[in-house]
């Protein structure tokens, strides 16, 4: 049973796990709090990946108060050696005498042996404490090492009749400063940007984080185009920007890939354009939570193919008109039944536009809160 202190100092380290929304990536955003006698002896966070993790943090804050400590951490502790030592070692050595976790880790290599393990040296521990709020901190981590695939957020910016843009093509700016401002600050805290060919060829977008992370210089996100027949000029903007970019293609094409493999670009050649495969590419390359910038084709086919997690989108109070782009691609359907089906899960006002995310109401099987 958790005492109104535990959810009070577990709030606190969940707070602090934030504080990496934009800088742990690949790895997961966590937060640790040590209180001995009902006080905060220690507090860390893990803020960059390669760097120590948060219990090492928050162990170095607490020095010798440490011992006899309960330790609060977001998510379980590690106990294996990858580019630190194993945080459950750490916690022994230092006297810790209970840990509270508010999730298991996901990644087989933990799973509940880290927990095992702090059990093992005589130390109380308990798991589950606000886990839902854990897991939203993590999505994309928690199914890449669950299922194998990362965590799909899909944005369009529309007008109040449901278009993206005019019958020319048009569409900067449909929305205002501060729905494009929110953007950057999704776009910072994804592992990857996707977008289609017909979107770079229409707009030459750089796809880059343009806002003030805290990070010097600020990490920018993969970025990804699927490109069937390599139409992708090699003067694209994307292509000179800092930051890597992966290009799919099915065109086996050696002269225009030499073209545009550089050292910050590599071309991917795959038999068949599949969504799927692709996002299972994106989770070898250790991408967590991937940002989908594209027009209604690709975004309609990632619909179709149950591959989006969640929609974020921006509603301008604006009407462009019959003739103007639809924001999917999708099938007609006959019956209302076969509508998609969506979860609203946030709505509010970002600027002069309204921000709406929803996830998908009808899974294959079911995400992270």
């Amino acid at each position: 049973m958790f005492t109104p202190d535990d959810y009070t100092h577990m709030s606190h380290a969940l707070q602090l796990a934030q504080r990496g929304l934009y800088s742990t990536d690949p790895n997961p955003r966590v937060g640790c709090v040590l209180v001995k006698d009902g006080v905060v002896a220690g507090s860390g966070w893990h803020a960059v990946a390669g760097g120590p993790h948060a219990e090492i943090h928050a162990l170095q804050n607490a020095g010798t108060q440490a011992r006899g400590a309960t330790a609060y951490v977001t998510l379980e502790p590690c106990c294996h050696h990858g580019k630190t030592p194993p945080c459950t070692d750490a916690l022994i050595a230092a006297g810790v005498v209970r840990v509270v976790a508010a999730m298991t880790d996901p990644n087989p290599k933990v799973g509940g042996k880290g927990l095992q393990q702090l059990r093992d040296a005589g130390i109380e521990v308990e798991s589950g404490l606000l886990e839902s709020q854990a897991l939203a901190l993590n999505p994309g981590f928690v199914q890449r090492m669950r299922s194998g695939r990362p965590w799909v957020r899909c944005k369009s910016a529309l007008s109040l009749d449901g278009k993206t843009a005019l019958a020319n093509g048009r569409s900067q700016w449909i929305t205002g400063d501060a729905a494009r401002l929110d953007v950057q600050r999704w776009r910072a805290r994804s592992s990857a940007i996707v977008t289609g060919i017909g979107t770079v060829l229409a707009d030459d977008p750089s796809l880059t984080v343009r806002i003030d992370t805290g990070q010097k210089p600020v990490r920018q996100p993969l970025r990804v185009v699927l490109d069937r027949q390599l139409r992708m000029a090699p003067t694209a903007k994307l292509l000179v920007q800092p930051g890597r970019t992966l290009i799919f293609t099915t065109a086996n094409d050696s002269q225009k890939a030499a073209a545009l493999q550089r050292s910050n670009v590599q071309v991917v050649t795959l038999p068949e354009l599949q969504l799927d495969v692709m996002l299972a590419r994106l989770a070898q390359e250790q991408c967590n939570e991937v940002w989908v910038e594209a027009g209604a084709a690709l975004s309609g086919a990632l619909l179709q193919a149950g591959l989006v997690d969640e929609l974020i989108l921006y509603v301008a109070p604006k009407l462009l008109g019959d003739t103007a782009r639809g924001l999917f691609q999708l099938p007609s359907f006959s019956a209302l039944a076969d509508a998609v089906s969506l979860e609203l899960t946030d709505v509010r006002m970002v600027g002069e536009d309204v921000r709406i995310i929803a996830k998908l109401g009808t899974r294959t099987s079911s995400p992270p809160e």
